[in-house]
């Protein structure tokens, strides 16, 4: 019984402090812009609500990243060094790194790292390592980095498949879609 009246007691101490002091606002509706977009840019901007995951976009900003599927580099590196087995590929942290790989012949075996420096598509984008496991018989393995040809050959092929994949993407904004009751939209 005790306890319930000391319950009663603070609740009726600390209620008003709950209540808002300030009353309704009342708010012109043709202070808001219609388009809920615009709303919700502007909600933010005033430091009214939050965003999840990026929400409202600033185009063109460094250290943004789309989809995976959507990055040009990222497709054309995947598609380039298919043959290989992956060991990591983080698309958030801008990595592939691929399993040793031989051809079974002899004791070499090679294994590629990439890193994206950029989303662009441009020649210093990428920093690609490639390295050089030979195994001995008595299975003494030395590994080494080498630069030379093959970095030079992965960069170019990676860059002009990514440079292919992005005009495909170009002329697929291009196409003329048939929208609702038959009109000829532009994308």
């Amino acid at each position: 019984m005790l306890k319930n009246i000391q319950f009663i007691i603070l609740l009726t101490i600390f209620l008003p402090f709950l209540n808002s002091c300030s009353g309704f606002n009342t708010t012109d509706a043709k202070e808001f812009p219609p388009d809920p977009k615009e709303r919700v840019k502007k909600n933010l901007e005033e430091g009214r609500g939050f965003t999840l995951m990026g929400g409202v976009k600033n185009r063109g900003s460094s250290g943004e990243f789309d989809f995976a599927s959507s990055n040009e580099l990222w497709r054309a590196s995947l598609d380039t060094i298919d043959f290989m087995p992956l060991a990591s590929a983080n698309y958030s942290g801008g990595i592939i790194i691929t399993d040793w790989y031989s051809s079974g012949s002899n004791n070499e075996s090679i294994k590629i790292s990439i890193r994206f420096l950029t989303n662009e598509i441009r020649s210093d984008a990428l920093d690609i390592k490639v390295f050089y496991k030979d195994c001995a018989i008595n299975d003494s393995c030395q590994i080494s980095e080498k630069k030379g040809s093959l970095v030079t050959e992965l960069n170019k092929k990676i860059l002009s498949r990514a440079a292919v994949y992005k005009e495909e993407t170009k002329e697929k904004g291009k196409r003329k879609y048939v929208g609702e009751q038959g009109k000829r939209l532009k994308k």
